[in-house]
């Protein structure tokens, strides 16, 4: 591959030093050609030091660090970063465990790979490009996975296409990039020992929520023997775990009549059925009318603001949805609430429930403070990786 050069301003170098894997179109002097979305690039200071490799992406982030080191761009590189997320994954217990086969493989600049996701559910790699350069590398990608995994690997299924902010991108003929058996769309994994479909074809992101793994374990010790609301349900996965830890009912809310559906199976495939309700409405009016009745209530809402722009008007959407919880569940009862708005912070975000906390006028206590599972890792040098925040109330 043919590499542009991207110099800098002076003293725009200051964050590469630092590691941070983002350059921003403001920090960049001139290119020495004109790179085209998605191509390789070489990363130089105003004084011609080399900083590194990356992707160009020629929006308000100009440029995604691939090595700070100057490596190529190439199957290589991405066998030896996807080889030490898949010995991390081992060293975590996940990639032999009998009760969990679905987990997040590859985490973005977590895992020294900007812009690409790559869920595993058991055998099955779904892959989701959240940058135009490793979408153009796709089979590079599979190619590296197949190398590390080996006889592991089933196929791997490019989910890309509404990733990229509406860009327009090529067709893809085939979204198999590999494929050792005969192509499907779902599969049945474990979590836990509990039982769920994924479909990656239709589900929201890759299929399913890999990263509330821990918080749903969570729910499963605190469910005995109440009532629990689980908000936003989806595929229902706080739901079979509220059930199997015996709680004593639980009804699970959602609007999408196809996420019902799916919840609906997954109770079904596990059993727990006898103590479930489903309902497809939105949230807030369930909230309102029967919120008093749940002495447990979970929320965990669609991302509320995927720009700035719309921050302020998220941290209002917060204030009020947990308002409504806070002052609904009865003393001696929990609130589990969550944002995966990257765009608010965990300050910003904890500072909305505090504020709807303070308008009801209740004691409540913050027992945790929840975050993604550590298949999800976030690099020290890129705090915006850590998107997913959460509470655990306890409400006196």
């Amino acid at each position: 591959m043919n590499y542009s050069t991207v110099v800098l301003k002076r003293g725009k170098e200051s964050s590469l030093k630092r590691l941070h894997p983002w350059i921003f179109s403001g920090a960049i002097a001139r290119t020495e050609s004109e790179p085209a979305i998605g191509d390789p690039v070489q990363i130089r200071g105003a004084d011609n030091t080399l900083l590194g490799t990356g992707l160009w992406e020629g929006g308000s982030i100009a440029v995604r660090i691939m090595s700070f080191a100057g490596d190529l761009i190439d199957e290589e590189l991405f066998f030896q970063r996807i080889s030490a997320a898949w010995r991390l994954r081992q060293d975590l217990g996940l990639t032999e465990s009998r009760e969990t086969n679905a987990f997040r493989l590859v985490h973005g600049d977590g895992d020294g790979l900007p812009g690409l996701i790559i869920d595993w559910y058991d055998g099955h790699a779904v892959v989701q490009a959240h940058s135009y350069g490793i979408y153009r590398l796709g089979d590079t990608v599979a190619q590296a996975l197949a190398r590390v995994t080996g006889k592991r690997l089933k196929l791997v299924y490019d989910k890309s296409g509404n990733c990229l902010g509406g860009r327009r991108l090529p067709a893809i003929e085939n979204r198999y990039l590999f494929c050792r058996e005969n192509p499907v769309a779902e599969w049945d994994v474990l979590e836990s020992g509990h039982r769920f479909h994924v479909n990656w074809e239709e589900g929201q992101k890759t299929g399913f929520f890999l990263d509330q793994r821990e918080n749903r374990r969570r729910v499963q010790h605190l469910a005995r023997g109440r009532k629990v609301l689980n908000a936003f349900s989806y595929s229902g996965g706080f739901s079979v775990y509220a059930l199997k830890g015996a709680a004593e009912k639980v009804l699970s809310v959602d609007s999408s009549a196809h996420a019902v559906g799916m919840l609906e199976r997954n109770i079904a495939d596990n059993s727990v059925g006898e103590n479930h309700e489903t309902l497809q409405s939105e949230v807030m009016p369930v909230l309102k009318e029967r919120g008093r009745d749940f002495d447990f209530i979970i929320l965990d809402p669609p991302a509320f603001a995927k720009h700035k722009s719309a921050r302020h008007q998220a941290v209002q959407g917060y204030k009020r949805l947990n308002h409504e919880a806070i002052r609904a569940v009865p003393s001696g009862g929990y609130v589990m609430t969550f944002s995966c708005s990257q765009v608010v912070g965990g300050d910003l975000f904890e500072g909305a429930v505090r504020a709807a906390a303070i308008e009801t006028g209740r004691r409540v206590q913050i027992l945790a403070r929840l975050s993604q599972g550590a298949d999800h890792p976030v690099s020290i040098y890129q705090p915006e990786g850590e998107y997913l925040k959460g509470l655990l109330l306890h409400i006196r």
